[in-house]
Parts: C-alpha cells; sequence; structure tokens
C-alpha cells in the first residue's frame, strides 16, 4: 500500500513547492548608473613641469603613498624620454557640488603645474586646486563652469558586506569605464597611523581610476576609489576606497578653511596578541594597548596610562589597534568623549578631550639600537644598569635596566632582544637589577606577564611566559 502511494506523495510535495526559483545567474542592471552618472565622473589629466622626483604622479603610488608598503605602483616614473620632460598623469574625480567643486585623490594631483578636468561631453576646464589632504589622499579642485551635474551622494555607513557597488573612472585612461563588485570588507585598517576606514571590495580598479566614485545601486556615491592591493601593478581581485561621509567632512573643511583638522589622543599603540591578551585579563585579542603616554596630552590629562588596553572610544569599538587613529582622527579637537579601557585585569572608563593632531604629535621615529653590555641573569637574559650617560642616549627619563644578552628560556621565546630596555614588569617600575629580580620573583608560574621595554627609541609590550618552579 505504502509503495503504492509512493509517486502521489512526490506530486503532492512538488505541487506544495511550486514557487518558481529565480533565474540562475541572474545580475542587477547597472545601465540607470552609468547613464545618469556619467555626466557627473570627470578625467583629471595633470603636468608637473619640474620633471623631477617630486612631479611623480603614482595613481595606485607605493613609494610616495601614505599607505606606504601595501601598494604596487607600475605607473612609471611620469617622466618623458628625457629626464627634463614635464611629467603627466591621469586619474578620475566627480562634481561633488554644483558651485563648480571637483572631489579626486591627493595623489593623482600631488605638486601638479596644471589640472584639467575633462567630462563626458569632451569638454575640458582648468581647474584651480581648492586643498589637499595627503593623510585622508583627497584633494578639493575649483572650476568656472556652469550646469554642472553633481553626484548624489549617499552613506556609506549604510552599505553592507555583500552589496553590490559600481566604479565609473578612467583606467589607463580609458574614460568613464563601468566596473562592479561587491563590498568585501568595512572599516579596513591597512596600517597604523593610518586615518582611513576603507572600504574593500572586488571591483576592478586600475591605474587611472584613482579618485573616482564609488556607487550603490541606488546610483548614489559611498565611496571614493583610492588604492589597490597587487604584486603585479594590476588588479588582482583587492581594491580600497575611502567612504563618502569621511570624504565629505575632509571636503568641507577644504573648502572652508584649506586645510583639515583631527583629533589627537597622545599616545603610542600596539597590536594585542593572543600572549598579550591573557597577561591582560582579556577574553581575546582586541583593543589597542597604549605603550606610551605622551607627556601634557590628552591622554595623560585624562589619566591613561601605559599597560591600558583602549577597547572602545567615543562610542566606537576598537577590534585592533590599526583601527584607533581614524577613530580618534574623525573627532573634533576639543570634543570629549569616553574612552573604555581595561586595566589590570578590570574595566574602567574615562573621559578625554581630543586635542589636535599636527606635525609635531607625529615626529616619533625610532632610533639605532643600543650596543649590548652585560651583567647578571633574569629568565635567561642578561641585564644592565644605565648610567646616566646611556640614560640620556636612550631617551629614558626614569629608571629601566638595559638587556645585555639573551641566552634563551622564556625571555628569547618571548622575543627579546639584546638592547632592549625593560621599564616595567606587569605593572612594576623596574629601576634596577635587583628590583627587576624581585618583580620576577613575585609573579605567578605558569602565567604570562607583560614587560614594558623600549626598543631603538620606541616603548613595546611583550608577554614573557613566567617557567613553573
Amino acid at each position: 500500500m505504502l509503495r503504492k502511494c509512493w509517486p502521489l506523495l512526490l506530486v503532492v510535495l512538488a505541487a506544495c513547492s511550486s514557487e518558481p526559483a529565480p533565474p540562475a545567474g541572474q545580475l542587477p542592471d547597472f545601465s540607470h548608473i552609468a547613464r545618469n552618472a556619467g555626466p557627473s565622473v570627470v578625467n583629471i589629466a595633470t603636468v608637473t613641469r619640474n620633471g623631477g622626483k617630486d612631479g611623480q604622479q603614482l595613481p595606485f603610488g607605493l613609494e610616495e603613498s601614505p599607505f606606504g608598503d601595501w601598494f604596487r605602483d607600475h605607473f612609471g616614473d611620469g617622466q618623458g624620454e628625457g629626464g627634463g620632460m614635464p611629467s603627466r598623469s591621469l586619474g578620475s574625480g566627480f562634481v561633488l557640488w554644483e558651485e563648480g567643486y571637483v572631489l579626486t585623490n591627493h595623489h593623482v594631483v600631488r605638486n601638479a603645474d596644471e589640472i584639467i578636468v575633462r567630462f563626458k561631453d569632451r569638454r575640458e576646464e582648468v581647474a584651480t586646486l581648492v586643498g589637499s589632504d595627503e593623510r585622508s589622499d583627497l584633494a578639493l579642485l575649483k572650476i568656472q563652469r556652469e550646469d554642472l551635474e553633481p553626484v548624489k551622494v549617499g552613506n556609506s555607513d549604510a552599505l553592507e558586506v555583500g552589496n553590490w557597488v559600481v566604479a565609473i573612472g578612467s583606467p589607463f585612461g580609458f574614460e568613464q569605464t563601468v566596473t562592479a563588485g561587491i563590498v568585501s570588507a568595512k572599516g579596513r585598517s591597512l596600517s597604523s597611523g593610518q586615518y582611513v576606514p576603507f572600504i574593500q571590495t572586488d571591483v576592478a580598479i586600475n591605474q587611472g581610476n584613482s579618485g573616482g566614485p564609488l556607487f550603490n545601486l541606488d546610483g548614489e556615491v559611498v565611496g571614493i576609489n583610492s588604492q589597490i592591493y597587487s604584486r603585479t601593478g594590476g588588479y588582482q581581485g583587492i581594491s580600497f576606497a575611502i567612504p563618502i561621509d569621511m570624504a565629505i567632512s575632509v571636503a568641507e573643511q577644504l573648502r572652508d578653511d584649506g586645510s583639515v583638522a583631527r583629533g589627537w589622543l597622545g599616545v603610542v599603540i600596539q597590536e594585542v596578541t593572543r600572549e598579550l591578551a591573557l597577561s591582560f585579563g582579556l577574553d581575546r585579542p582586541r583593543g589597542a594597548l597604549v605603550s606610551r603616554v605622551l607627556p601634557d596630552g590628552p591622554a595623560a590629562k585624562a589619566g591613561i596610562r601605559e599597560g591600558d588596553v583602549i577597547l572602545s572610544f567615543g562610542g566606537e569599538d576598537i577590534p585592533r589597534s590599526a583601527a584607533l587613529p581614524a577613530v580618534v582622527g574623525a573627532i573634533k579637537p576639543g570634543e570629549e568623549v569616553e574612552v573604555v579601557l581595561m586595566r589590570d585585569s578590570e574595566r574602567m572608563t574615562l573621559d578625554v578631550t581630543v586635542g589636535e593632531l599636527n606635525e609635531e604629535a607625529m615626529r616619533d621615529g625610532p632610533g639605532p639600537l643600543p650596543e649590548p653590555l652585560s651583567e647578571p641573569s633574569v629568565l635567561g637574559m642578561r641585564v644592565e644598569p644605565m648610567d646616566a650617560e646611556t640614560r640620556e642616549r636612550e631617551d629614558v627619563l626614569d629608571g629601566g635596566v638595559r638587556v645585555a644578552e639573551v641566552k634563551g628560556g622564556p625571555a628569547a621565546a618571548a622575543g627579546i632582544r639584546p638592547g632592549d630596555i625593560i621599564l616595567r614588569v606587569a605593572g612594576n617600575a623596574v629601576d634596577s637589577v635587583p628590583r627587576l629580580r624581585e618583580v620576577v620573583e613575585r609573579l605567578t608560574p605558569g602565567t604570562s606577564a607583560p614587560f614594558l621595554i623600549q626598543r631603538g627609541g620606541s616603548p613595546l609590550f611583550i608577554a614573557v611566559p613566567i617557567p613553573e618552579q
């Protein structure tokens, strides 16, 4: 009986699930975006007449990009056959405001003596540079022309990973080229000290797309195409765009003030590793570990200390250390914000008044490693007290002992090197070799302890395992 009913049961089930499936491989239609936004997207050509290195224009620059070694540029040196020939470059941009303002990348127009803006209808206009901001890689231009059609501005915060996005630009000089893809990630931090939370996409972007708009499916600009990650100089599936929300803020400041004011906290930070997370009482690696608090800076005045792990700033979570500069930089100087941090395995909240970033605040850099000395052994390393001359040379104001030799054991396993200066251990100041021994002897065997060291002039936390007795 059951065998006779089985075909009928299949028919019933098929009837109950007869809702048609969407056609396989169906994609959105992007033609309305290309049609409506085309008049607002421009090609930008620049000329630099000095013919030297400073005149190079690198659409996806490596050497002079504010984002360092992440990107490769094979656009060439921008010069003609002879070293004295004018250098030229091509990029993209778009009309932001109908008063004649065009937004593009800083590296597209850097050091340019002449900037030409070309429209879809093949008309050309000479542009003047209103202002340029290297840290965000944005530049605002002004042209004298009426009947301009500005782009529709969207909300980059509303983008979700997996959303379709469309780019229009001039790769390799081919104007009004349309490519599409999806949002691969948001808030991408590419380096510490960088002030842009990039939108990562898989939209095909190449040389000449720099400064061009990134649209959502409603035809609204949600980003400015700026960089690619490439080992060959060409598109390899990873491209980065500056969020339009941030770009508008920068453009408004360039238009109104000619420069950009950014928030400044006054700390040196590092990444939280798994070992450091355990030593600081965190459930997992997250936040930004404060390895130095600059004297008289906003953090020092608020009571932030070395060894604090900043978990959120102004209501924004800090998943890793590279995210903090962009969050702080987006806050208006003088504004008071709430900082949530972990200190001595306890969560606490402080209020900090954000300062203003300037060149003096960016000056710190590593110095040469000191020559190793010698003395007694702790955790597999030999350490040496520092005299006044050494302290002055290493810019150590107070306390500290210097690592002379590492012979293996916990110190070597943790990555401590000869020449490192140990300043604090598990929150305890170290000003002599006996003090170091005393602090280490009180540590719990089988755990990890955070050592604050100074290496090459820069502070650094290292989690050192404490061996079982």
